[in-house]
């Protein structure tokens, strides 16, 4: 019996904070780190899963898959199931064992390499024909309807689409994905601060309501189509607190679309930059840092080989991403974990998306 593997990386933002939902633009890239899958068909229309790390199987009839029947770590693998029957799409029964090596909390979208993984694994499996985007879509609604997390795009497409020492350059709006090159003399350290905000569903839910106002005010169907200029003719119309949410995003989607101009031309210190430009935006008009987040950013900003960091992920805790000159990642982990003792980093770089492939017959 035919048995196949599917890989899938985890992604980190590179410059991007917020834009997706006021369809704009993204910087990401894919991480040298993800999650595994390898199995094979059953001629019973049972589905047995386990997880290698978490030690922990999961086993469940095609026909009785509900997610409160499951535990929640295979929520994200069986909603892909689910959403292959609910589209139609070929599925029969299967065993599987997951493995994986992202940190989990670190904002590297462990859930979205889990699912596109387990895309590719059903694809490969049984035939299915479905172009990346498709996958991707699939991915995001087994997120929704059978994890509950309604999650953007943005993960799926970066762990999917993403290249090898390229940014993956996203237009929300579009969903067009093009590669930027990222220099190959560059390295991305991960560092986590491990502090996790309580808050961070209603802090997302209310910057993302403040983003709807000052849309409506300026009367642009999205922040997306607003430019800072416009912004600032127009700030005695807004509340303080609105045009602050706004400036950050029309500034963010500027320099987005500024730094891929400036990967093009291989110009690294006005990218680096722009991280920089990025995180202090984040900090003081969007409000979604903390001070250890700061801390890691002002310690990259005076360490020497550093050429930009800045928060990643929602914000609120979490990681920053560093852009670091190649051969100086270890003193620049020593000054964040110096400087923030608890942190903990991760040294990567921009690597392939997803893939699948015969593992044996």
């Amino acid at each position: 019996m035919p048995s196949f593997t599917a890989y899938a990386p985890g992604r980190a933002e590179l410059l991007v904070k917020h834009t997706y939902y006021n369809e704009g633009y993204v910087l990401a890239l894919a991480v040298d780190r993800g999650t595994t899958i390898t199995g094979q068909p059953r001629k019973d229309r049972q589905i047995e899963i386990h997880s290698r790390e978490l030690g922990k199987s999961e086993s469940i009839g095609l026909d009785k898959l509900l997610a409160e029947r499951v535990a929640p770590w295979s929520r994200y693998v069986l909603g892909v199931v689910d959403q292959f029957r609910r589209n139609d799409l070929p599925v029969e029964g299967f065993e599987a064992e997951i493995t994986g090596n992202l940190p989990l909390g670190a904002g590297l979208s462990s859930s979205a390499s889990l699912e596109n993984a387990t895309v590719l694994f059903l694809t490969k499996l049984f035939g299915a024909k479905l172009e990346p985007m498709q996958m991707a879509r699939l991915s995001q609604k087994a997120e929704h309807d059978f994890v509950g997390v309604r999650c953007g795009l943005l993960d799926q497409i970066a762990s999917l689409l993403s290249k090898d020492r390229h940014a993956t350059f996203i237009d929300c709006r579009t969903t067009e994905v093009s590669h930027v090159p990222l220099d190959g003399k560059v390295s991305v350290i991960i560092a986590n601060s491990n502090v996790k905000h309580a808050l961070v569903g209603g802090e997302y839910n209310e910057r993302r309501s403040d983003c709807e106002a000052a849309a409506h005010a300026l009367g642009v169907p999205f922040l997306r189509d607003a430019s800072t200029a416009m912004l600032k003719a127009r700030q005695g119309e807004l509340a303080d607190r609105i045009y602050r949410r706004a400036l950050h995003i029309t500034g963010e989607n500027e320099r987005v679309l500024e730094g891929a101009l400036a990967l093009r031309h291989g110009d690294l210190a006005a990218f680096g930059e722009l991280m920089f430009q990025s995180h202090e935006s984040s900090r003081v008009n969007f409000e979604n840092s903390t001070p250890e987040l700061d801390l890691l950013v002002a310690t990259a900003r005076q360490t020497p080989g550093v050429l930009g960091a800045r928060l990643s992920g929602g914000g609120f805790g979490g990681a920053t991403i560093n852009l670091v000159e190649k051969g100086r990642e270890e003193e620049v982990v020593q000054a964040l974990t110096a400087a923030l003792p608890e942190a903990t980093c991760l040294v990567t770089c921009a690597a392939d998306g997803a893939i699948a492939y015969a593992a044996s017959h």
